[in-house]
Protein backbone atom coordinates (compact mmCIF):
# COMPACT_ATOMS: atom_id res chain seq x y z
CA UNK A 1 0.00 0.00 0.00
CA UNK A 2 2.72 2.19 0.95
CA UNK A 3 4.19 1.55 -2.23
CA UNK A 4 1.33 2.56 -4.08
CA UNK A 5 1.10 5.65 -2.64
CA UNK A 6 4.22 6.95 -3.70
CA UNK A 7 4.32 5.59 -7.05
CA UNK A 8 1.02 8.14 -7.72
CA UNK A 9 1.81 10.93 -5.23
CA UNK A 10 5.20 12.31 -6.03
CA UNK A 11 7.90 14.51 -3.41
CA UNK A 12 8.76 17.77 -4.50
CA UNK A 13 12.01 18.38 -6.16
CA UNK A 14 14.84 19.16 -4.00
CA UNK A 15 15.63 22.71 -3.42
CA UNK A 16 18.62 24.64 -1.90
CA UNK A 17 17.39 25.64 1.19
CA UNK A 18 20.33 27.60 2.50
CA UNK A 19 19.90 30.41 -0.88
CA UNK A 20 16.18 30.52 -1.74
CA UNK A 21 13.97 28.97 1.53
CA UNK A 22 12.37 31.66 4.12
CA UNK A 23 11.56 28.89 6.42
CA UNK A 24 8.28 29.69 9.53
CA UNK A 25 10.46 28.12 12.76
CA UNK A 26 12.88 25.48 11.95
CA UNK A 27 14.30 24.84 8.27
CA UNK A 28 15.42 21.56 7.22
CA UNK A 29 16.46 21.02 3.29
CA UNK A 30 15.53 17.76 2.43
CA UNK A 31 18.58 17.86 -0.14
CA UNK A 32 21.30 20.27 -0.96
CA UNK A 33 22.85 20.89 -4.19
CA UNK A 34 26.48 19.85 -4.94
CA UNK A 35 28.86 22.37 -3.27
CA UNK A 36 29.92 23.11 -7.29
CA UNK A 37 27.12 25.07 -8.40
CA UNK A 38 27.07 28.49 -8.15
CA UNK A 39 25.02 29.46 -5.17
CA UNK A 40 23.80 32.79 -6.98
CA UNK A 41 21.92 30.84 -9.53
CA UNK A 42 18.37 31.56 -9.45
CA UNK A 43 15.43 28.91 -9.59
CA UNK A 44 12.04 28.91 -11.25
CA UNK A 45 9.32 28.98 -8.91
CA UNK A 46 8.79 25.49 -8.99
CA UNK A 47 4.79 24.24 -9.40
CA UNK A 48 2.52 23.03 -6.05
CA UNK A 49 3.12 19.48 -5.63
CA UNK A 50 -0.04 17.40 -5.38
CA UNK A 51 -1.95 17.23 -1.58
CA UNK A 52 -0.67 20.97 -0.96
CA UNK A 53 -2.84 24.33 -1.01
CA UNK A 54 -1.94 27.58 -2.12
CA UNK A 55 -2.93 31.06 -0.98
CA UNK A 56 -4.59 33.38 -3.77
CA UNK A 57 -4.24 36.37 -1.86
CA UNK A 58 -0.63 35.51 -1.38
CA UNK A 59 3.07 34.47 -3.51
CA UNK A 60 3.68 32.22 -0.57
CA UNK A 61 3.43 28.46 -0.84
CA UNK A 62 2.45 25.94 2.13
CA UNK A 63 3.71 22.82 1.53
CA UNK A 64 2.94 20.05 3.85
CA UNK A 65 4.55 16.82 3.78
CA UNK A 66 4.05 13.47 5.09
CA UNK A 67 6.97 11.43 5.77
CA UNK A 68 5.06 8.60 7.31
CA UNK A 69 2.95 8.73 10.79
CA UNK A 70 5.27 9.87 12.66
CA UNK A 71 5.71 13.73 12.00
CA UNK A 72 4.73 16.85 9.63
CA UNK A 73 6.49 19.62 8.68
CA UNK A 74 5.15 22.85 7.44
CA UNK A 75 7.51 24.95 5.19
CA UNK A 76 6.74 28.18 3.75
CA UNK A 77 8.21 30.23 0.89
CA UNK A 78 7.53 33.62 -0.07
CA UNK A 79 8.56 33.83 -3.80
CA UNK A 80 8.67 37.72 -4.21
CA UNK A 81 10.82 38.16 -1.39
CA UNK A 82 13.42 35.74 -2.69
CA UNK A 83 13.28 37.48 -6.17
CA UNK A 84 13.60 40.98 -4.20
CA UNK A 85 16.81 39.15 -2.55
CA UNK A 86 18.85 37.99 -5.53
CA UNK A 87 17.73 41.32 -7.20
CA UNK A 88 19.65 43.50 -4.32
CA UNK A 89 22.55 41.10 -4.65
CA UNK A 90 23.14 41.24 -7.89
CA UNK A 91 23.02 45.05 -8.09
CA UNK A 92 25.35 45.54 -5.11
CA UNK A 93 27.81 43.19 -6.97
CA UNK A 94 27.37 44.99 -10.42
CA UNK A 95 27.84 48.22 -8.10
CA UNK A 96 31.01 47.32 -6.28
CA UNK A 97 32.31 46.56 -9.65
CA UNK A 98 31.61 50.01 -11.06
CA UNK A 99 33.08 51.30 -8.36
CA UNK A 100 36.06 49.40 -8.54
CA UNK A 101 36.41 50.53 -12.08
CA UNK A 102 35.54 54.16 -10.84
CA UNK A 103 38.65 54.52 -8.42
CA UNK A 104 40.96 52.65 -10.57
CA UNK A 105 40.10 55.53 -13.35
CA UNK A 106 40.38 58.10 -10.90
CA UNK A 107 43.98 56.90 -9.92
CA UNK A 108 44.78 57.26 -13.80
CA UNK A 109 43.63 60.19 -14.38
CA UNK A 110 45.03 62.11 -11.47
CA UNK A 111 48.37 59.95 -12.82
CA UNK A 112 47.85 61.20 -16.40
CA UNK A 113 47.05 65.31 -15.16
CA UNK A 114 50.29 65.43 -12.64
CA UNK A 115 52.16 63.81 -15.86
CA UNK A 116 50.59 66.73 -17.77
CA UNK A 117 51.55 69.76 -15.36
CA UNK A 118 55.09 68.22 -14.41
CA UNK A 119 56.22 67.98 -18.01
CA UNK A 120 54.25 70.23 -19.38
CA UNK A 121 53.57 68.31 -22.40
CA UNK A 122 51.04 70.06 -24.90
CA UNK A 123 47.41 68.94 -24.39
CA UNK A 124 44.14 69.96 -25.10
CA UNK A 125 42.77 68.15 -22.68
CA UNK A 126 39.53 70.15 -20.90
CA UNK A 127 38.86 67.44 -18.23
CA UNK A 128 41.87 66.92 -15.82
CA UNK A 129 40.64 66.28 -12.14
CA UNK A 130 39.89 69.92 -10.48
CA UNK A 131 41.45 68.14 -6.98
CA UNK A 132 44.96 67.40 -8.74
CA UNK A 133 45.13 70.59 -10.35
CA UNK A 134 44.51 72.72 -7.51
CA UNK A 135 47.31 70.56 -5.49
CA UNK A 136 49.49 71.79 -7.78
CA UNK A 137 48.34 75.18 -8.18
CA UNK A 138 48.66 75.40 -4.73
CA UNK A 139 52.17 73.51 -4.50
CA UNK A 140 54.00 75.96 -6.60
CA UNK A 141 52.36 79.09 -5.21
CA UNK A 142 53.43 78.19 -1.28
CA UNK A 143 57.64 77.58 -2.55
CA UNK A 144 56.84 81.06 -5.03
CA UNK A 145 57.39 79.12 -8.13
CA UNK A 146 55.77 82.43 -10.00
CA UNK A 147 55.96 81.23 -13.89
CA UNK A 148 55.20 77.04 -13.02
CA UNK A 149 52.46 78.39 -11.35
CA UNK A 150 50.70 80.79 -13.71
CA UNK A 151 51.41 78.18 -16.16
CA UNK A 152 49.18 75.65 -14.36
CA UNK A 153 46.87 78.50 -13.72
CA UNK A 154 46.69 79.12 -17.34
CA UNK A 155 46.03 75.28 -17.79
CA UNK A 156 42.97 75.59 -15.21
CA UNK A 157 41.38 78.56 -16.71
CA UNK A 158 41.37 76.00 -19.89
CA UNK A 159 39.59 73.57 -18.14
CA UNK A 160 35.38 72.60 -18.21
CA UNK A 161 35.04 73.24 -14.63
CA UNK A 162 36.76 76.54 -14.04
CA UNK A 163 35.45 79.43 -12.59
CA UNK A 164 36.52 82.41 -11.74
CA UNK A 165 37.76 82.68 -8.21
CA UNK A 166 38.90 85.76 -6.34
CA UNK A 167 40.61 84.07 -3.64
CA UNK A 168 42.65 82.33 -6.29
CA UNK A 169 43.72 85.76 -8.10
CA UNK A 170 44.62 87.23 -4.76
CA UNK A 171 47.14 84.60 -3.42
CA UNK A 172 48.67 84.44 -7.23
CA UNK A 173 49.01 88.43 -6.88
CA UNK A 174 50.79 88.27 -3.56
CA UNK A 175 52.71 85.78 -4.61
CA UNK A 176 54.11 87.36 -7.45
CA UNK A 177 54.71 90.40 -5.74
CA UNK A 178 56.64 88.27 -3.31
CA UNK A 179 58.96 87.71 -6.26
CA UNK A 180 59.19 91.52 -7.15
CA UNK A 181 56.63 90.89 -10.57
CA UNK A 182 54.51 94.02 -10.09
CA UNK A 183 53.15 94.08 -13.49
CA UNK A 184 52.53 90.29 -13.71
CA UNK A 185 50.73 91.35 -10.56
CA UNK A 186 48.64 94.41 -12.46
CA UNK A 187 48.03 91.92 -15.26
CA UNK A 188 46.08 89.50 -12.37
CA UNK A 189 44.28 91.98 -10.78
CA UNK A 190 42.75 93.20 -14.70
CA UNK A 191 41.69 89.82 -15.45
CA UNK A 192 39.80 89.36 -12.13
CA UNK A 193 38.17 92.24 -13.39
CA UNK A 194 37.80 91.00 -16.73
CA UNK A 195 36.58 87.80 -15.46
CA UNK A 196 34.16 89.26 -13.22
CA UNK A 197 35.43 88.75 -10.15
CA UNK A 198 34.28 91.02 -6.64
CA UNK A 199 37.09 93.20 -6.41
CA UNK A 200 37.80 93.93 -2.76
CA UNK A 201 40.21 95.51 -0.15
CA UNK A 202 41.96 92.54 0.29
CA UNK A 203 43.02 92.06 -3.49
CA UNK A 204 43.93 96.16 -3.98
CA UNK A 205 46.01 95.70 -1.26
CA UNK A 206 47.83 92.92 -2.71
CA UNK A 207 48.13 94.49 -5.88
CA UNK A 208 49.55 97.86 -3.27
CA UNK A 209 52.14 95.62 -2.05
CA UNK A 210 53.63 94.01 -4.99
CA UNK A 211 54.27 97.71 -5.91
CA UNK A 212 55.80 98.25 -2.52
CA UNK A 213 57.98 95.17 -2.65
CA UNK A 214 59.30 96.85 -5.49
CA UNK A 215 59.92 100.20 -4.48
CA UNK A 216 57.40 101.12 -6.42
CA UNK A 217 56.15 103.78 -4.91
CA UNK A 218 54.50 105.96 -7.36
CA UNK A 219 52.14 103.13 -8.30
CA UNK A 220 51.61 102.13 -4.74
CA UNK A 221 50.73 105.61 -3.60
CA UNK A 222 48.09 105.68 -6.67
CA UNK A 223 46.43 102.27 -5.78
CA UNK A 224 46.30 103.64 -2.51
CA UNK A 225 44.47 107.27 -3.54
CA UNK A 226 42.06 104.40 -5.44
CA UNK A 227 41.50 102.48 -2.52
CA UNK A 228 39.98 105.81 -0.50
CA UNK A 229 37.60 106.46 -3.70
CA UNK A 230 36.55 102.80 -4.43
CA UNK A 231 33.42 101.79 -1.89
CA UNK A 232 33.99 99.05 0.31
CA UNK A 233 37.64 98.88 -0.71
CA UNK A 234 38.99 102.00 2.03
CA UNK A 235 42.37 101.10 3.40
CA UNK A 236 42.51 99.82 7.04
CA UNK A 237 45.75 99.44 9.25
CA UNK A 238 46.98 96.64 7.46
CA UNK A 239 47.00 98.19 4.28
CA UNK A 240 49.41 100.95 5.14
CA UNK A 241 51.64 98.44 7.53
CA UNK A 242 52.31 96.70 4.61
CA UNK A 243 53.53 100.00 3.17
CA UNK A 244 54.72 101.61 6.09
CA UNK A 245 57.49 98.60 5.90
CA UNK A 246 58.32 98.50 1.63
CA UNK A 247 59.20 102.45 3.01
CA UNK A 248 61.30 101.40 5.75
CA UNK A 249 63.14 98.89 3.58
CA UNK A 250 64.61 101.65 1.33
CA UNK A 251 64.77 103.90 4.43
CA UNK A 252 62.13 106.33 3.16
CA UNK A 253 61.26 107.90 6.21
CA UNK A 254 60.26 110.91 5.01
CA UNK A 255 56.96 108.40 3.27
CA UNK A 256 56.74 106.78 7.00
CA UNK A 257 55.54 109.98 8.15
CA UNK A 258 53.31 110.91 5.55
CA UNK A 259 51.51 107.55 5.88
CA UNK A 260 51.55 108.02 9.52
CA UNK A 261 49.89 111.09 9.24
CA UNK A 262 47.77 110.05 6.59
CA UNK A 263 46.29 107.39 9.17
CA UNK A 264 45.91 109.81 12.21
CA UNK A 265 43.71 111.77 10.18
CA UNK A 266 41.42 108.86 9.14
CA UNK A 267 41.21 107.58 12.54
CA UNK A 268 43.00 104.37 11.74
CA UNK A 269 45.79 103.97 14.71
CA UNK A 270 48.45 102.08 14.08
CA UNK A 271 48.69 98.44 15.59
CA UNK A 272 51.54 96.21 16.91
CA UNK A 273 52.02 94.69 13.49
CA UNK A 274 52.70 97.73 11.69
CA UNK A 275 55.26 99.26 14.88
CA UNK A 276 57.30 96.43 15.03
CA UNK A 277 57.58 96.51 10.95
CA UNK A 278 59.19 99.36 11.93
CA UNK A 279 61.29 98.78 14.30
CA UNK A 280 62.56 95.69 12.74
CA UNK A 281 64.55 97.60 10.16
CA UNK A 282 68.22 97.62 10.43
CA UNK A 283 69.66 101.67 10.44
CA UNK A 284 65.90 103.01 11.64
CA UNK A 285 66.17 106.88 11.81
CA UNK A 286 63.10 107.89 12.92
CA UNK A 287 62.20 110.94 14.12
CA UNK A 288 60.88 112.00 17.91
CA UNK A 289 57.17 111.76 16.12
CA UNK A 290 57.22 108.68 15.38
CA UNK A 291 58.64 107.83 18.59
CA UNK A 292 56.02 109.07 20.61
CA UNK A 293 53.29 107.51 18.01
CA UNK A 294 54.97 104.20 18.63
CA UNK A 295 55.47 104.72 22.85
CA UNK A 296 51.65 105.77 22.99
CA UNK A 297 50.06 102.39 20.57
CA UNK A 298 52.63 100.30 22.80
CA UNK A 299 51.99 101.52 26.47
CA UNK A 300 47.72 102.51 25.60
CA UNK A 301 47.11 98.69 25.00
CA UNK A 302 49.19 97.87 28.02
CA UNK A 303 52.58 96.39 26.41
CA UNK A 304 54.69 98.32 28.65
CA UNK A 305 57.70 96.00 28.32
CA UNK A 306 57.46 96.70 24.69
CA UNK A 307 57.01 99.95 25.14
CA UNK A 308 60.38 100.30 26.91
CA UNK A 309 62.15 98.39 24.44
CA UNK A 310 61.12 100.46 21.48
CA UNK A 311 61.96 103.56 23.90
CA UNK A 312 65.56 102.10 24.28
CA UNK A 313 66.25 101.90 20.42
CA UNK A 314 64.89 105.06 19.39
CA UNK A 315 67.29 106.40 22.45
CA UNK A 316 69.99 104.53 21.00
CA UNK A 317 69.34 105.84 17.43
CA UNK A 318 70.07 109.32 18.97
CA UNK A 319 66.10 110.20 18.87
CA UNK A 320 65.49 113.22 21.53
CA UNK A 321 62.48 112.63 23.97
CA UNK A 322 60.47 115.52 24.31
CA UNK A 323 57.92 116.52 26.91
CA UNK A 324 55.17 114.39 25.53
CA UNK A 325 57.50 111.67 25.36
CA UNK A 326 57.35 111.80 28.85
CA UNK A 327 54.08 112.17 29.32
CA UNK A 328 52.87 109.47 27.58
CA UNK A 329 55.62 107.37 29.62
CA UNK A 330 53.83 108.69 32.93
CA UNK A 331 50.24 108.09 31.55
CA UNK A 332 51.27 104.27 30.06
CA UNK A 333 52.70 103.59 33.55
CA UNK A 334 50.18 105.05 35.99
CA UNK A 335 47.06 102.84 34.04
CA UNK A 336 49.25 99.92 34.25
CA UNK A 337 49.71 100.46 38.15
CA UNK A 338 53.24 100.71 37.96
CA UNK A 339 54.09 103.83 40.28
CA UNK A 340 57.77 102.94 40.79
CA UNK A 341 58.74 103.47 37.31
CA UNK A 342 56.55 106.54 37.29
CA UNK A 343 58.30 108.28 40.05
CA UNK A 344 61.60 107.00 38.15
CA UNK A 345 60.20 108.96 35.01
CA UNK A 346 58.78 111.64 37.11
CA UNK A 347 62.56 112.35 39.02
CA UNK A 348 64.43 112.37 35.57
CA UNK A 349 62.38 115.14 34.39
CA UNK A 350 63.23 117.02 37.48
CA UNK A 351 66.56 115.68 37.27
CA UNK A 352 66.98 117.89 33.55
CA UNK A 353 64.73 120.29 33.94
CA UNK A 354 61.54 119.33 31.71
CA UNK A 355 58.79 121.54 32.62
CA UNK A 356 55.68 120.18 33.18
CA UNK A 357 52.38 121.00 31.25
CA UNK A 358 48.89 120.67 32.22
CA UNK A 359 48.92 116.87 30.21
CA UNK A 360 51.53 116.14 32.47
CA UNK A 361 49.65 117.48 36.38
CA UNK A 362 46.66 116.01 34.98
CA UNK A 363 48.38 112.48 33.92
CA UNK A 364 50.12 112.06 37.45
CA UNK A 365 47.20 113.44 39.71
CA UNK A 366 44.66 111.10 37.88
CA UNK A 367 47.16 108.45 38.32
CA UNK A 368 47.19 108.94 42.48
CA UNK A 369 43.92 109.93 42.84
CA UNK A 370 42.89 106.16 41.34
CA UNK A 371 45.63 104.86 43.71
CA UNK A 372 43.88 106.35 46.64
CA UNK A 373 46.81 108.06 47.57
CA UNK A 374 44.96 111.46 48.17
CA UNK A 375 47.66 112.89 49.74
CA UNK A 376 50.34 112.96 47.06
CA UNK A 377 47.41 113.84 44.47
CA UNK A 378 46.49 116.68 46.71
CA UNK A 379 50.20 118.15 46.76
CA UNK A 380 50.74 117.81 42.82
CA UNK A 381 47.23 119.98 42.78
CA UNK A 382 49.39 122.15 45.02
CA UNK A 383 51.83 122.24 42.47
CA UNK A 384 50.09 122.82 39.49
CA UNK A 385 48.79 126.20 41.47
CA UNK A 386 51.87 127.05 42.30
CA UNK A 387 53.21 126.65 38.70
CA UNK A 388 49.89 128.94 37.73
CA UNK A 389 48.73 126.20 35.55
CA UNK A 390 44.62 126.82 35.45
CA UNK A 391 43.17 123.48 36.05
CA UNK A 392 40.61 122.23 33.60
CA UNK A 393 37.79 119.82 33.46
CA UNK A 394 40.29 116.76 33.29
CA UNK A 395 41.82 117.90 36.59
CA UNK A 396 38.70 118.24 38.61
CA UNK A 397 37.50 114.93 37.25
CA UNK A 398 39.88 113.09 38.79
CA UNK A 399 40.18 114.86 42.13
CA UNK A 400 36.30 113.87 42.33
CA UNK A 401 36.59 110.33 41.26
CA UNK A 402 39.15 110.31 43.69
CA UNK A 403 37.07 112.05 46.49
CA UNK A 404 34.12 109.19 45.63
CA UNK A 405 35.71 106.56 45.97
CA UNK A 406 37.76 107.51 48.88
CA UNK A 407 34.04 108.50 50.60
CA UNK A 408 35.30 112.37 51.62
CA UNK A 409 31.89 114.41 50.55
CA UNK A 410 33.69 117.46 51.89
CA UNK A 411 36.76 117.55 49.77
CA UNK A 412 34.01 117.64 46.87
CA UNK A 413 32.12 120.45 48.42
CA UNK A 414 35.83 122.15 48.59
CA UNK A 415 36.40 121.44 44.88
CA UNK A 416 32.47 123.32 44.14
CA UNK A 417 33.97 126.04 46.08
CA UNK A 418 36.80 126.59 44.15
CA UNK A 419 34.81 126.23 40.91
CA UNK A 420 32.87 129.27 41.82
CA UNK A 421 35.64 131.40 42.63
CA UNK A 422 36.86 130.68 39.35
CA UNK A 423 36.37 130.86 35.38
CA UNK A 424 36.16 127.20 34.28
CA UNK A 425 34.48 126.04 32.17
CA UNK A 426 32.33 123.18 33.34
CA UNK A 427 30.61 120.55 30.92
CA UNK A 428 28.54 117.59 31.10
CA UNK A 429 31.30 115.16 31.63
CA UNK A 430 32.56 116.62 35.00
CA UNK A 431 28.55 116.35 36.48
CA UNK A 432 28.57 112.77 35.62
CA UNK A 433 31.69 112.37 37.85
CA UNK A 434 29.93 114.09 40.58
CA UNK A 435 26.96 112.50 39.95
CA UNK A 436 28.59 109.19 39.92
CA UNK A 437 30.49 110.29 42.77
CA UNK A 438 27.84 111.37 45.11
CA UNK A 439 25.88 107.87 44.26
CA UNK A 440 28.67 105.90 45.49
CA UNK A 441 28.88 107.63 48.95
CA UNK A 442 24.99 107.34 49.27
CA UNK A 443 24.47 110.88 49.54
CA UNK A 444 21.41 111.28 47.32
CA UNK A 445 20.31 114.79 47.75
CA UNK A 446 23.35 116.28 46.76
CA UNK A 447 23.29 113.93 43.88
CA UNK A 448 19.78 114.89 43.07
CA UNK A 449 21.20 118.60 43.15
CA UNK A 450 24.03 117.95 40.62
CA UNK A 451 20.92 118.49 37.86
CA UNK A 452 19.97 121.55 39.54
CA UNK A 453 23.78 122.96 39.04
CA UNK A 454 24.10 121.56 35.89
CA UNK A 455 21.17 123.67 34.26
CA UNK A 456 22.36 126.42 36.09
CA UNK A 457 25.82 125.63 34.18
CA UNK A 458 24.11 125.24 30.89
CA UNK A 459 24.36 121.48 30.68
CA UNK A 460 21.96 118.98 29.62
CA UNK A 461 21.90 115.72 31.62
CA UNK A 462 22.47 113.09 29.04
CA UNK A 463 21.54 108.89 29.62
CA UNK A 464 25.32 108.64 31.26
CA UNK A 465 24.26 110.89 34.12
CA UNK A 466 20.64 109.19 34.52
CA UNK A 467 22.43 106.32 34.62
CA UNK A 468 24.45 106.78 37.34
CA UNK A 469 21.49 108.06 39.38
CA UNK A 470 19.70 104.51 38.81
CA UNK A 471 22.51 102.45 39.33
CA UNK A 472 23.22 104.48 42.82
CA UNK A 473 19.62 104.05 43.86
CA UNK A 474 19.48 100.10 42.77
CA UNK A 475 22.65 99.44 45.10
CA UNK A 476 21.02 100.42 47.91
CA UNK A 477 17.28 98.81 47.15
CA UNK A 478 15.49 102.06 46.76
CA UNK A 479 13.22 100.31 43.91
CA UNK A 480 10.54 103.24 43.78
CA UNK A 481 13.23 105.72 42.84
CA UNK A 482 14.01 103.43 40.40
CA UNK A 483 11.15 102.64 38.81
CA UNK A 484 10.38 106.83 38.88
CA UNK A 485 13.18 107.60 36.96
CA UNK A 486 12.85 104.39 34.78
CA UNK A 487 9.17 106.31 33.97
CA UNK A 488 10.63 109.49 33.80
CA UNK A 489 13.37 108.39 31.29
CA UNK A 490 10.85 106.70 29.22
CA UNK A 491 8.16 109.56 28.68
CA UNK A 492 11.43 111.76 28.17
CA UNK A 493 12.58 109.33 24.86
CA UNK A 494 8.45 109.39 23.74
CA UNK A 495 8.46 113.31 23.75
CA UNK A 496 11.52 113.19 21.99
CA UNK A 497 10.46 111.10 19.71
CA UNK A 498 7.41 112.60 18.78
CA UNK A 499 4.83 110.15 20.59
CA UNK A 500 2.99 111.91 23.47
CA UNK A 501 1.03 109.24 26.10
CA UNK A 502 -1.01 111.00 28.93
CA UNK A 503 -0.15 108.85 31.75
CA UNK A 504 2.91 107.48 32.14
CA UNK A 505 2.36 104.81 34.25
CA UNK A 506 3.90 102.00 34.43
CA UNK A 507 1.72 100.02 32.91
CA UNK A 508 0.83 102.77 29.63
CA UNK A 509 4.49 103.27 29.22
CA UNK A 510 5.83 103.03 25.40
CA UNK A 511 7.57 100.48 24.50
CA UNK A 512 8.13 100.70 21.39
CA UNK A 513 10.24 104.12 22.31
CA UNK A 514 14.34 103.45 23.49
CA UNK A 515 14.60 100.85 25.88
CA UNK A 516 14.27 101.59 29.90
CA UNK A 517 17.45 101.22 31.72
CA UNK A 518 18.27 98.25 33.46
CA UNK A 519 19.12 99.10 36.89
CA UNK A 520 21.06 96.04 37.61
CA UNK A 521 23.60 96.61 34.92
Amino acid sequence: MAALLRSIIPFPQPFNCQHHAHLNGSVTASASRPESEPTTQSLSPLPPPPGTTRNSNSNSTQLSVSTGRRRKRSVIVDWTKLKVREEKERKEEVNRKIASQKAISVILRREATKAIIEKKKATNSKKLLPRTVLEALHERITASRWESALKVFELMREQLWYKPNSAVYVKLIVMVGKCKQPEKARELFQSMIDEGCFVNRESYTALLSAYGRSALFEEAFSILEDMKNTLDCEPDVHTYSILIKSCLQVYDFKKVQLLLSDMASQGIRPNVATLVGMLDQQNCEPDVWTMNSTLRAFGASGQIEMMEKCYEKFESAGIEPNIKTFNILLDSYGKSENYQKMGAVMEYMQKYHYSWTIVTYNVVIDAFGRAGDLKQMEYLFRLMRTDRIKPSCVTLCSLVRAYGQAGKPEKIESVLRLIENSDITLDTVFFNCLVDAYGRMGCFAEMKGVLELMESKGCKPDKVTYMSMINAYSSKGMRNHVKELQIFLTRKKCLDCGRQNPTFDNKSVNRSCVPIPNPRM
